[in-house]
């Protein structure tokens, strides 16, 4: 802000400061100009002390010459003759922020004058700012917190080296490389560098193998300029991953196994993105209730066999111990179990543990022998004949106590023939008794066949 700025005291003395308010950035040297007035028949000599201050101590002015954060980047440029007093701050700092006023002490005891209100110092650092042009390009401004000056030019570099010159810069949308700014022919104190994520890096607190319940960090970091934002996703298979947060952390207050799977997590920023590795999350858990089958079936013929399988969800990997009830000592171990010629006294309760480091589960299964010696005979009958064979015999079985009552009437009935008898004898019969002669061997006919 170029203005001046009177202040004149009721002694006659006054001071004009150049400017109310300066901008500088941050590293570079800074001028505040105070010229001065005094009533007439003032000789310089009667001028004690002059200097610039910020603070004051027991209500008395400090030489910034005498302030050890100023030590060596103060000096003062006054002239006498000409009545006016320069301030020079070399590598002026953002804690230089301040108002500063000149005083002047004249000869007589506790006489001073100060130009109050003083000149306000604001000491600011270069910032780039990023803004989308299209989807190709991005442009680069070089920014201050104030105007530091209608004609300030800049230059800027990439990678740490001089690239080009204006006041701002067009690069390529993603572009890795780091791009500062500086006030033109000044390298020093330039703007801290823009740059998408680099070095992406995520991190699982406590371990990437954890116990369910287990309270569970994982943090996604990146190095990047302007700061990254951040997204947690979960991969389910083939399908499109799942979005679970939009923080720098994914917090599992209570982790549970079906938290486990591979996780990734993305940092983005104006100027480029980056996907981190998938992680893996397991979580350990006790087995879950096992599950049970037999192969054919539960219910066996005598003399068969029969597989038993045992399988439950754990992590890590169950192993597994066959039992029957009432026994203390295992059958087998293995997650398949298999019992061979099968009697009657492997019938009863099995049942199968599944056991890993967290605890252990089991699950019961009931095998049955088919009971009665009728009915087994009938079903050895049936798996050695054809179902034919057995159904001829039925009937031929019924024939014969047909044959046999009507012999029986035959003795009630004396004047009944023998051939009457006989003759009332089905049809049927009479053929199934010569099917029945050709198959008295039914074994040499199963061999035949």
């Amino acid at each position: 802000m170029c203005c001046v700025t009177v202040i004149q005291s009721q002694d006659g003395w006054g001071f004009n400061y150049r400017q109310t308010d300066v901008c500088a950035a941050k590293g570079s040297e800074v001028d505040i100009i105070c010229d001065y007035t005094h009533p007439p028949g003032i000789d310089p000599s009667d001028i004690k002390d002059r200097f610039w201050f910020t603070k004051e101590k027991d209500g008395e002015p400090v030489d910034l010459r005498t302030d050890s954060e100023y030590s060596g980047r103060v000096t003062y440029g006054c002239n006498s003759y000409i009545k006016r007093c320069t301030l020079i701050i070399t590598d002026v700092r953002e804690s230089d922020s301040a108002e500063y006023k000149f005083t002047l002490m004249t000869n007589k005891p506790g006489e001073k004058y100060t130009g109050s209100p003083g000149v306000t110092l604001s000491v600011t650092g270069l910032q780039v700012q990023v803004r989308r042009s299209d989807s190709t390009w991005l442009e680069l401004t070089c920014h201050s917190s104030c105007v530091l000056s209608d004609r300030a030019e800049y230059d800027w570099s990439k990678n740490e080296k001089y690239f080009e010159t204006g006041s701002s810069l067009l690069v390529s949308s993603g572009s890795t490389d780091r791009y500062s700014c500086y006030l033109r022919g000044s390298w020093v104190n330039g703007s801290p560098a823009v740059y998408g994520p680099q070095r992406l890096s995520v991190s699982v607190s406590p371990s990437a193998e954890m116990l369910e319940g287990d309270s569970v960090n994982l943090t996604c970091s990146t190095d990047a300029n302007p700061a990254a934002n951040y997204t947690w996703y979960k991969q389910n298979g083939t399908s499109d991953p799942r979005l679970l947060s939009e923080e720098p952390q994914l917090v599992f207050s209570s982790i549970q196994s079906s938290d486990s799977g591979w996780y990734f997590c993305t940092a983005e920023n104006q100027l480029g993105r980056k996907t981190s590795d998938f992680i893996l999350i397991r979580v350990k858990y006790v087995p879950q209730r096992p599950s049970v089958s037999a192969s054919p079936s539960a219910e066996m013929l005598e003399g068969g066999s029969v597989t038993l399988t045992c399988s439950a969800d754990a992590n890590p990997a169950a192993n597994y111990t066959w039992y029957k009830e009432h026994e203390d000592s295992p059958r087998a171990s293995g997650q398949i179990f298999t019992i061979t010629d099968f009697t009657a006294e492997h019938s009863g309760n099995y049942y199968c543990e599944a056991q890993n480091e967290m605890g252990r589960s089991n699950s019961t299964l009931r095998l049955i022998t088919e009971s009665g010696v009728d009915r087994t005979t009938m079903i050895i009958h049936i798996t050695r004949w054809p179902l034919l064979v057995v159904m001829l015999i039925l009937l031929l079985l019924f024939c014969l106590w047909t044959r046999k009552k009507k012999a029986v009437s035959s003795t009630t009935e004396p004047h009944e023939s023998r051939e009457a008898v006989e003759m009332d004898l089905h049809p049927e019969c009479e053929d199934l008794s010569d099917m029945a002669a050709q198959r008295e061997d039914p074994e040499e006919q199963e061999d035949q066949v």
